[in-house]
């Protein structure tokens, strides 16, 4: 079946029969020009759009390293450690090393006066950090007190500060004058609201290198053996010598999450969104081809 219709078959193109494989040929060819042309004049082009990898990378030369300060870093833990991924990210970007940020003690959301800080290395081990990411992106508990002027820069928020823009802000700072400066301290939201240009591998580099302390550490420890032991007494009276698998249970209970599914309820006109401990635990014992008995862990967040 031909791909021209019917009535362009015994046509004549510039004195040829549009039938014959030349005419064919020279249409085809024409179409393809048209078609370049109209995309090169009337569609966007993205080419000036490179991402994060066109940024240079930067060498101090073994000269007085250069440090970049970020915001508090808040919510959850999770969108804490995304948040401090990708301020390690932007140091890294900026070859800059990162004053080692303060993280959140607290689950409030918008109330900012009522976050309580923690340092980073109360939650995680400074010096395993800096030994498993060497090379990738370094921490620095502070920058020097006689060090070179502090340069402030807001960073942009709001629907008109695009990805573009952002990106554009981050090549500024590679360039002269702010990389002559000894400090740059971003000023503005926490960086879980940034814009993102990195890959998910240079998130997961940061992530193995984030390792708890062991006052932390331990109590999971503490809590992983209460499972299995609440477990090993289901198994009374059963010849297996194989533990029982248990079911672990994220109780989203953070005043941001409480906050948003009762709005989200209100906008849907249901109530199924915001679970109780006990809807919970009878929703996880229904799941399809679950074997019981099983153990039930309900997590909430953590709290230091």
């Amino acid at each position: 079946m031909g791909f021209l219709p019917t009535r362009f078959k015994h046509s004549r193109f510039f004195g040829l029969n549009f039938s014959s494989p030349v005419c064919k040929c020279m249409f085809l060819l024409l179409v393809f020009v048209a078609a370049l042309v109209f995309r090169s004049v009337f569609l966007p082009t993205f080419s000036d759009f490179v991402g994060i990898e066109s940024l240079p990378h930067l060498n101090n030369g073994g000269g007085n390293p250069k440090f970049l300060e970020v915001p508090q870093i808040v919510w959850g833990l999770n969108n804490q450690k995304i948040a401090f991924a990708r301020a390690c990210l932007t140091a890294r970007t900026l070859n800059r090393t990162l004053v080692m940020p303060s993280l959140s003690a607290s689950l409030f959301y918008k109330e900012v006066d009522q976050l309580k800080p923690i340092s980073f290395d109360k939650v995680f081990h400074f010096e395993k950090f800096n030994s498993l990411c060497k090379g990738f992106v370094q921490l620095g508990r502070s920058h020097p007190q006689n060090s070179d002027k502090i340069e402030l820069i807001q960073k942009g928020s709001g629907r008109k500060w695009t990805v573009e823009k952002d990106l554009e802000q981050l090549q500024q700072l590679t360039e002269h004058p702010y990389n002559e400066y000894g400090t740059i301290r971003i000023l503005g939201k926490n960086p879980f609201l940034w814009h993102d240009h990195w890959p998910v591998k240079d998130y997961a580099k940061v992530f193995e290198c984030l390792v708890l302390v062991e006052e932390i550490s331990n109590e999971a420890d503490k809590v992983v053996s209460k499972i299995r032991k609440r477990i090993t007494s289901l198994q009374n009276g059963s010849n297996s010598t194989l533990l029982l698998p248990y079911v672990a249970v994220h109780m989203r209970i953070e005043k941001d999450w409480m906050i948003h599914c009762k709005k989200l309820e209100q906008r849907l006109n249901v109530t199924e969104i915001c679970s109780s401990k006990e809807q919970i635990i009878e929703r996880v014992g229904n799941i399809a081809g679950l074997k019981t008995p099983i153990g039930i862990y309900l997590a909430v967040p953590m709290i230091f």
